[in-house]
């Protein structure tokens, strides 16, 4: 059995990202910005957000900002680093977007219009930075 591996080697010897890979890194840089936006709402008090008194995970909404825009630079960051085929990309954003999906199941009550769909999206830049194909060899 062999593995395929998801990068393309050019004529040159350049070895590129291809497939899931550059898929990866825009869910991840599109992620990223939407959570700066997010965060940056929290840290103005936007009165789009929801304060629940009773909830477990009950952060203030300039702590819940500072986490989305920290979470946000991350997930560039690692996006950028997927894209620039970085030896520590795939893991790094494998890492960066499970935090993600935790910060955004936490974040549910205060806006779950919001973070239902980004944590779908975080699903999805999970799968496509840990998925591993076996092809048979020939």
């Amino acid at each position: 059995m062999t593995a395929i591996s998801g990068k393309t080697q050019r004529g040159d010897g350049v070895k590129t990202p291809r497939g899931a890979s550059v898929a990866a890194a825009g869910m991840m840089t599109l992620s990223g910005a939407l959570s700066i936006l997010m965060g940056v709402s929290g840290i103005a008090q936007d009165s789009l957000l929801v304060t629940p008194s009773d909830y477990a995970y009950w952060f203030d909404l300039t702590s819940w900002g500072v986490i989305h825009l920290v979470v946000g630079v991350v997930l560039i960051v690692t996006g950028l680093g997927v894209l620039a085929d970085k030896s520590w990309g795939r893991g790094a954003g494998a890492a960066v977007a499970a935090i993600s999906l935790i910060t955004q199941f936490m974040f549910v009550p205060h806006y779950p219009a919001w973070s239902i769909p980004m944590m779908t999206l975080d699903l999805l830049i999970l799968f496509a930075l840990t998925r591993f194909y076996v092809g048979t060899s020939g």
